[in-house]
């Protein structure tokens, strides 16, 4: 099982089983080009339905609150971006942490979804405490996988820890995300090297 589904597992375990229909797909993409043209904040239930062409029951039948709806909707474009093959190169799996989410935040709708519903996983507690819970746990899962291949290959020390791993590779993609800053290649590898020359095996 990948990612994706295990972030889809673990939303279906916390509000049941979401109907897979014509329906739930259009709601779903019409919260997406919502959040890409406005905040959170601005968005409304009848907003949505009037983008899917349903009813506003159409949309709590299916979930409890925009929140739960907004969720479901970040795990869904988080999840393609998460895993990290098991290349047998710890240097090249530690650029794939940096690279994956910088994907995700360029050139991806997860982009301006998660610009748009940045301050919102901050401070509503609604939405950001299920995005912790799956999207991001999902992630440092990975990316502790990783660290742990690069222990076991000998290319990074025994004690490095996957915790702060996890927030040197992808904090500084989320801050430019924020902030301002080119996101590419360049970037990335500086961030890889930062990272490998605290926690490499001759470090």
């Amino acid at each position: 099982m990948d990612q994706h589904d295990l972030i889809g597992d673990a939303l279906r375990r916390a509000r049941g089983r979401p109907r897979s229909d014509a329906t739930h797909r259009r709601i779903l993409l019409a919260t997406r080009d919502l959040l890409m043209e406005r905040t959170f904040a601005d968005l409304r239930i009848e907003h949505i339905a009037a983008r899917a062409g349903v009813s506003k029951a159409a949309i709590y039948r299916r979930w409890p609150s925009k929140e739960a709806l907004a969720q479901e909707l970040l795990a869904e474009l988080a999840g393609p971006h998460i895993a990290i093959a098991d290349s047998g190169d710890t240097r090249a799996e530690l650029l794939a942490c940096v690279v994956n989410p910088m994907g995700a935040v360029t050139d991806t709708p997860f982009g301006p979804v998660i610009r748009s519903l940045l301050s919102q996983i901050a401070t509503n507690a609604t939405l950001g405490d299920p995005f912790r819970a799956t999207v991001v746990q999902a992630r440092r899962d990975e990316i502790a996988r990783v660290i742990e291949r690069g222990i076991r290959r000998g290319d990074l020390r025994p004690d490095a820890d996957a915790g702060v791993a996890t927030e040197l590779l992808v904090g500084p993609v989320y801050f430019r995300v924020m902030f301002g800053g080119a996101l590419d290649r360049d970037f990335a590898e500086r961030v890889v090297d930062a990272v490998l020359s605290g926690y490499g095996a001759g470090a």
